[in-house]
């Protein structure tokens, strides 16, 4: 047992450092992480340096971080977001994976000799591209919310969901005397829909009260622990029924796509995602039969090469015809043209069903590989193509309208008031709070309000700050540091940052921070009570004025001193001038 614990300690510190080590030289290269996890895994498992064994196991285990992929990709299907995509979805999206599905199972058939059923087990695979590799490219260049990056991710997400489908038809073609011993296709349908109706009663009558619960606690440890528990169970449901287990990780987070809790779900979830992603990657890395591939390394180069070419094509011609620009549908081809994660496990479902030999799934696995290698490259080097002429540029790709312009964090009375005079001009907002009763309340009034700390960037990345034009810092309290403002604008440097103060303390705290302005919550409310005072009075008009610009002008004065110096004491001689009986510290 001790000798087990060290092993998987090694292990552990091995994969993990290597990993480390090949993805900061590939990020540096520009070539992904994805094939640096890869390329990583390949090194120190068995076949060239043996530093790593027992692959099997560690693949099994890291397939949990496509569970917790296919997770955010549920969570990402908002209702509305669904609607308004439904074109490049279910048109776009299902004539890219039927058009490449069946073009490279022909190539298959023809060029390579395969039975009919192993080209569609292959081909099948090699029509998804990598939403891993892909979503980040278009992240870090800015993309993902403009029209282009829409559709490519629209295209991305019908081949996630394609998934489920292709498992089914392997199934069905299944070779393996175990699964005909199963139950037939027409039971595991029915399985499937009782499934999703039950994943779906549950997420309603039982999730959405239990994180209400744990919002209300506080618990933000309980909110990891929940989440991690909903995509575990979900597809524990499925597995029990001899279903995807992806499957019930995708209802899961569906269940919660329209709940105030999804930025808190995303941002809790998004590291176990990333590191049994990463640990995935290793894995299938490891697993790579070399010797097959450098048996027969012509016949991996020419499929390589074959499969970027009719993905490549094909995507760029239903670009065209669904009204894409020559430069952009060219870019969406290339983008899309490798092979992808999900990928790796159907052929891993192929070779369980003996509709392929073990040293197909290697070979075929190598040929995902080097594509996905490729597509940095085919990026760099034909950019300066695919870009369209400033001269001759009309249409900007400018941010699509459900991103959130605005962010408004602390949804109470001063928050309600920012956020409905923005909306009157049609300016999108996103409200987080962590006030559950008051997301309740704002519900009943048609008012969309997420569960969250918004001071977490993690959070706050989760609701679209990376895009946003502007963050404003609503919540009640002393709540905000300068080193978290200032940790907000370096991760979101484009986005015009304002905040609320509680009181003059606070303000002097976070007036020379990186906020735009920072605005006294009852200054302004304060001063329009005193006019009306003095009018109920009968004191004339222009006193009043010179009343309030006479305030005005030495509380300014006042603030300078107190910011200079960090003492709110320092002014006392202008408060004694502005009134004789003293002021507090905390108007």
């Amino acid at each position: 047992m001790e000798h087990a614990d060290v092993s998987m300690v090694r292990d552990g510190t091995i994969l993990l450092g290597s990993g480390l080590l090949f993805v900061l030289l590939f990020r540096r290269l520009g070539l992904g992480a994805t094939l640096g996890f890869l390329v990583a895994g390949a090194l120190v498992g068995p076949q060239l340096l043996g530093l790593v064994g027992d692959a099997e196991t560690k693949l099994g285990f890291a397939e949990l971080g496509i569970t917790l992929l296919l997770f955010i990709v549920g969570l990402e299907l908002s209702p509305q977001r669904l609607w308004r995509l439904k074109e490049d979805i279910f048109g776009l999206g299902l004539i890219q994976v039927v058009a490449c599905g069946a073009a490279l199972a022909g190539i298959l058939a023809l060029a390579a000799h395969f039975s009919l059923a192993a080209a569609l087990a292959v081909g099948m695979p090699l029509a998804l591209s990598s939403t891993a590799q892909v979503l980040p490219m278009l992240q870090s260049s800015g993309r993902l919310r403009t029209p282009f990056g829409e559709r490519a991710f629209s295209i991305l997400l019908f081949q996630d969901l394609s998934i489920i489908p292709m498992i089914t038809i392997i199934a069905a073609m299944s070779r393996n005397p175990a699964d005909a011993a199963g139950p037939s296709g027409w039971v595991l349908g029915l399985y499937t829909v009782g499934a999703i109706v039950g994943l779906v009663a549950v997420g309603r009558f039982v999730l959405r009260p239990l994180f209400r619960l744990i919002g209300n606690l506080g618990e933000r440890e309980m909110f990891v622990f929940a989440a991690l528990f909903t995509v575990i169970a979900a597809a524990a449901v499925m597995e029990f029924l001899g279903l995807s287990t992806a499957l019930g990780a995708f209802i899961a987070g569906v269940m919660l796509a329209d709940s105030p809790y999804r930025h808190e779900l995303e941002a809790d979830v998004e590291p176990f995602r990333a590191i049994l992603l990463g640990l995935f990657f290793l894995a299938v890395g490891m697993m790579l039969n070399l010797h097959a591939i450098a048996e027969r390394p012509a016949f991996v180069v020419a499929m390589a090469v074959a499969l970027i070419v009719a993905k490549g094509t094909i995507i760029t011609l239903l670009g065209l015809a669904f009204r894409m620009g020559w430069r952009q549908a060219l870019a969406l081809g290339l983008l899309l043209s490798q092979g992808g994660e999900f990928g790796f496990v159907l052929l891993a479902q192929a070779q369980n069903a003996f509709l392929i030999a073990p040293e197909a799934a290697s070979l075929f696995g190598a040929i995902i590989t080097l594509s996905m290698a490729t597509t940095p490259f085919l990026m760099m080097f034909t950019r300066r193509f695919r870009e369209q002429p400033i001269a001759a540029q009309t249409d900007r790709d400018g941010p699509k309208a459900d991103g959130a312009n605005a962010i408004i964090v602390g949804y109470g009375r001063f928050g309600q008031t920012v956020g409905q005079m923005l909306m009157t001009q049609d300016i999108p907002v996103t409200l987080i709070d962590t006030d559950i009763e008051m997301i309740d309340i704002a519900a009943e009034f048609g008012s969309k309000v997420y569960y969250g700390d918004g001071t977490r960037l993690d959070l706050l990345r989760q609701a679209g700050a990376a895009e946003a034009e502007l963050i404003l810092f609503c919540m009640d309290g002393d709540q905000l540091m300068p080193d978290q403002l200032e940790a907000v604008h370096e991760a979101f440097p484009q986005a015009t940052i304002y905040v609320r103060a509680y009181d003059r303390r606070a303000l002097v705290k976070l007036k020379n921070g990186p906020a735009r302005a920072v605005v006294r919550e009852v200054l302004e409310s304060a001063i329009r009570m005193a006019r009306l005072a003095m009018d109920g009075l009968g004191i004339a008009p222009g006193d009043i004025d010179r009343a309030e610009q006479m305030y005005r002008a030495r509380d300014k004065e006042r603030l300078r001193i107190q910011i200079e110096t960090g003492d709110l004491r320092v002014a006392r001689a202008i408060v004694a001038e502005q009134h004789p009986w003293g002021g507090g510290a905390r108007e």
